[in-house]
């Protein structure tokens, strides 16, 4: 008989006083250990040969052992306050980004992007130098950092920079040259030196899912449900993270929006993301200008799926994303703020 593995998805969700009350309460929990988030309902799972779903209130699972790693507060990461959605701003130093066209490929456009992006808002700035879209080829570890090294050191001091990269030795050197972050699409899968490096150097990483290699991933992804295919396939790359000797609060996870994911699995994960606070550990979210948005608003050309992105971003801020990871800095900062003030006018993080 297949064992029943059981999942906790948070519903129901109440913000700004009316959560801080609730949650003071007892009658609803702290969303990613968020004070300002609440939810009051519960979607039950459970997982053997078939699925089988149920609502119940808060109150009735509040002692189930997964909900306290859905309420616990997420220290900081890399610096940087988990307590509020934050803003994680894209400088792609390469001349292949799906969503400008190689615009920043040069040292001087990308150190002025970055630079740019702080002035509008943002929290971190993630630095890439290998584009993962859909069918690209990898790039040589010399390559990728000729691109980010100079940007590295031409942003050091302006913000807190995260490093966009699947390789050891590149993570190696961007660390040593003032990177505080690793993002890794892999989820430190890709290069066997990879976790052993991102542990000596306690460094903060972000582990994100992807089904197969960029170059193929869309091709016929697949999954038997893509939000709990996801969520276990994230859970077994936290486990190994741990095992190699990375701390839970260096780990945030990432599931992945577009990496190996049909338009409806995009969608699936999108409305279903606060089932992955029950991992216990910050959620990022990146959907900015990706294909999906394009089909969704009709916008073909990257750059024109703004809007789209924006509206895409509040869904995940809505849900307890810990981290929006955008290219539109200014316009992500100004929905969240009008968000944020007319959910929870008493906010300090407007």
């Amino acid at each position: 008989m297949t064992p029943i593995k059981t999942y906790l998805r948070p519903l129901g969700l109440v913000f700004g006083n009316d959560a801080r009350n609730l949650i003071a309460a007892g009658r609803a929990g702290a969303l990613g250990g968020m004070a300002h988030l609440g939810f009051v309902l519960v979607e039950v799972i459970e997982r053997s040969s078939g699925i089988r779903r149920n609502i119940v209130p808060y109150t009735d699972v509040s002692f189930h052992a997964g909900i306290a790693d859905h309420v616990r507060p997420r220290p900081s990461f890399g610096s940087i306050d988990m307590s509020a959605c934050r803003i994680m701003g894209i400088v792609n130093v390469t001349p292949d980004s799906f969503s400008d066209g190689g615009q920043l490929a040069t040292v001087a456009a990308a150190v002025a992007h970055g630079k740019q992006l702080a002035v509008e808002g943002t929290d971190v700035l993630d630095i890439g130098g290998e584009s993962t879209r859909p069918g690209s080829d990898t790039v040589s570890d010399k390559d990728e950092l000729a691109r980010i090294m100079p940007a590295i050191e031409g942003l050091r001091g302006v913000q807190v920079m995260s490093v966009d990269t699947r390789k050891a030795s590149v993570m190696q050197a961007a660390l040593a040259a003032g990177g505080r972050i690793i993002n890794d699409v892999s989820a430190l899968g890709h290069d066997a030196n990879s976790a052993a490096v991102v542990a000596a150097s306690h460094a903060p990483v972000i582990l994100m899912h992807a089904q197969g290699e960029p170059k193929t991933m869309q091709l016929n992804p697949r999954y038997e449900d893509v939000v709990l295919d996801v969520y276990d396939a994230l859970a077994e790359r936290v486990a190994f993270a741990r095992a190699a000797g990375i701390s839970l609060h260096n780990i945030c996870i990432d599931p992945g929006i577009g990496f190996g994911k049909t338009f409806t699995q995009n969608l699936a994960l999108m409305a279903g993301l606060t089932l992955f606070h029950g991992l216990g550990v910050p959620l990022l979210v990146g959907l900015s200008r990706k294909g999906f948005v394009g089909a969704v608003t009709g916008e073909k050309p990257a750059s024109a799926r703004v809007h789209g992105s924006v509206g895409g971003a509040l869904q995940a801020a809505q849900q307890g994303a810990h981290i929006l990871r955008v290219h539109d800095v200014k316009a992500t900062r100004a929905a969240l703020s009008m968000f944020i003030a007319s959910n929870d006018p008493d906010s300090t993080d407007v």
